[in-house]
């Protein structure tokens, strides 16, 4: 089934920040280098102080503030979560009436390439009468062919940890800016342990639910999320996938590919 936009505002929620401080608030707050965004647009996310996800979105350098682009689910909860960290910072957080749209086409003027993968095309932000009609695009499909994580899919807020779901593959996170939140315990993932869960690109025989649990002989091997034709994103233990799983009545098969 085609995942496309009906609207270019119904997925997405965009925040201006503003005030002599934004950059320095963020680089404190944030995954990725603010930095970076004197070269364009990123892809960042918000955890909490044990290193959990929160929130992911781009940041988008517009004049004298930061357009942040977050899943409409996230974006209220979001929004608390900054005003709390703001204190004394010179720097204003709001809504705005901007929306987003995404495409594969030639970009139009003012799109900027996604950060996260080159096929996953442009996104653009600006007032509704300036953006292009949604184009009709399969973006569940280009997600498990390229192993790309959703907001409310395969990031949960409170429970899933980035380096599980290839953020640092995506450029999402960087491991030379400094401090952030939660970035002790995901510079500890980094650099102390070897991951033996995460991301994976698997077969599907049969039909699943997101969310069912994957098994192996009867031993729990991880969780199915995103369903596209045969193929689906799915978060395995490593060391214990292999040959045939199941999910719920489905047949699952994994090739080791993995996707953090």
């Amino acid at each position: 089934m085609a995942d496309a936009l009906p609207t270019p505002s119904a997925e997405r929620t965009v925040l201006s920040l503003s005030g002599s401080d934004r950059e320095k608030f963020l680089q404190g707050l944030v995954t990725n280098d603010i930095r970076k965004l004197a070269e364009g647009p990123i892809h960042a996310a918000l955890l909490t102080p044990q290193g959990k996800y929160l929130a992911d979105f781009f940041l988008v350098p517009d004049g004298e503030r930061i357009l942040m682009d977050v899943a409409r689910s996230l974006a209220d909860d979001l929004l608390k979560r900054l005003m709390l960290y703001r204190l004394r910072a010179d720097v204003a957080i709001e809504p705005t009436d901007l929306v987003v749209a995404r495409g594969l086409g030639p970009a139009p003027e003012g799109a900027f390439a996604d950060p996260r993968a080159k096929a996953l095309g442009w996104r653009m932000i600006g007032p509704t009468d300036t953006l292009p009609p949604p184009e009709t695009v399969n973006w569940d499909a280009l997600r498990v062919e390229h192993m790309i994580p959703e907001s409310g899919i395969e990031l949960q807020p409170n429970e899933s940890y980035i380096l599980e779901w290839g953020f640092e593959r995506m450029g999402s996170v960087d491991f030379r800016k400094g401090c952030y939140v939660g970035q002790e315990v995901t510079a500890r993932m980094k650099h102390k342990t070897e991951l033996r869960k995460g991301m994976a690109r698997v077969e599907i025989d049969g039909t699943a639910m997101p969310g069912t649990e994957i098994t192996a002989e009867g031993r729990p091997v991880g969780r199915l999320f995103t369903v596209s034709g045969n193929r689906a994103l799915a978060h395995l233990r490593y060391d214990r996938a292999g040959g045939e799983m199941r999910a719920g009545e489905a047949v699952i098969r994994w090739d080791g590919t993995r996707g953090i």
